[in-house]
């Protein structure tokens, strides 16, 4: 059945998914109604054809300017500065920053040919340059991994002198964990990030 081969391939292209889980997504979509089948279609249209990427920081957008650019509740001196759109999220649901994101849609890893031109270094650099409110602080919150520390890096050496504060989020041994459980790495960068009580 070429048609069901073809969507269990469409499905495992999806992040995550292994072939025992789309063709599981696949038996899915044969047993749904025609109604169901139908709203996942329109929501999928939807999506490609009603989110575009915000003006200012580039998260996902119904309209030119994202929630958090257009709120002027937000700290607008503060940055912070994701690979992801999906990160945004994840800090969101701390409720612990008030202030606004800029999203890379990547990070620089020269081991894949993606640099700087690659991902929003230059829109981060200008929008700062072009703020109407001084930007006081970046918080470069990448992915604790080599792509990220390399971009973390990067971006600290490029704004220094354009920012008077730049920060990296902090990392190591999480609530409620265990120190003897810890992998040599994450230890490490505990006792390099502690804080004075």
């Amino acid at each position: 059945m070429k048609s069901l081969d073809r969507l269990i391939r469409a499905l495992r292209r999806l992040p995550g998914v292994g072939p025992r889980q789309a063709e599981r997504f696949a038996a899915y979509f044969l047993r749904a109604s025609k109604g169901e089948t139908e709203e996942f279609i329109t929501a999928l249209t939807d999506v490609k054809e009603g989110i575009h990427l915000c003006s200012v920081c580039f998260s996902y957008s119904e309209t030119d300017l994202c929630p958090t650019c257009s709120d002027v509740d937000r700290d607008h001196t503060q940055i912070c500065v994701v690979e992801d759109p999906q990160d945004i999220e994840a800090i969101e649901k701390t409720g612990a920053y008030k202030g606004l994101y800029h999203v890379l849609h990547g990070a620089i890893s020269p081991m894949v040919g993606r640099g700087a031109e690659q991902v929003k270094v230059r829109e981060l650099l200008n929008r700062i340059q072009q703020a109407k409110v001084p930007v006081r602080e970046v918080i470069i919150a990448t992915d604790p991994d080599s792509e990220g520390e390399t971009t973390a890096l990067y971006l600290a050496d490029l704004l220094r002198g354009q920012v008077p504060q730049i920060t990296r989020i902090g990392y190591g041994v999480p609530l409620g964990g265990d120190i003897d459980y810890m992998d040599e790495l994450t230890l490490g960068y505990s006792l390099k990030g502690r804080t004075k009580l």
